[in-house]
């Protein structure tokens, strides 16, 4: 564990050193299966770490910022949103039971969930890392997209580490 502190302490030393860009910088931390787990560095100087299922046209990543707020994003190259927009989605892992994601935003490509401080959203959290599939539901319960989760569990374990570094 000391030396996955001290080398996210030599990436976030060089996030921070970096110039101010116009975008996002980004260190790949992990690499695992369907996985990528990173740091990002914006160019209002926050940071945030990301665990992302990238399928190209599609992704699935998991968000966690400096506060510590967890945010879902599911993404599509097909979805055109309209800023304020809000739906009601399900996400279910494996055949565990759907979770309510009621009043995510859709942006953009993107449908965005920020999941609750609290026993429920570490749960979910915990379900992601032992899951196999993520199933993306709407509010009437059809399919809307599946992601893979095989390698979640490492990757939620990188996740977090990356998280204890920005704090």
């Amino acid at each position: 564990m000391k030396i996955w502190q001290a080398g996210m302490g030599a990436v976030l030393l060089g996030l921070f050193a970096a110039p101010v860009l116009a975008e996002a910088e980004q260190e790949v931390l992990f690499q695992h299966k369907h996985w990528m787990v990173a740091v990002n560095a914006f160019d209002d100087g926050s940071i945030a770490c990301q665990a992302a299922v990238d399928e190209g046209a599609e992704s699935f990543t998991i968000w966690v910022f400096q506060d510590q707020t967890v945010q879902l994003q599911f993404y599509s190259t097909d979805w055109s949103f309209t800023d304020g927009e809000t739906a009601d989605l399900e996400v279910e892992v494996d055949r565990r039971g759907s979770w309510s994601l009621t009043g995510a935003n859709l942006t953009g490509n993107s449908a965005l969930f920020t999941l609750p401080d609290s026993d429920q959203g570490v749960r979910f959290l915990v379900e992601v890392a032992q899951g196999n599939t993520a199933h993306l539901r709407d509010a009437n319960g059809d399919g809307v997209r599946d992601y893979s989760l095989a390698g979640s569990k490492a990757s939620m374990d990188a996740l977090i580490g990356c998280a204890d570094g920005i704090k």
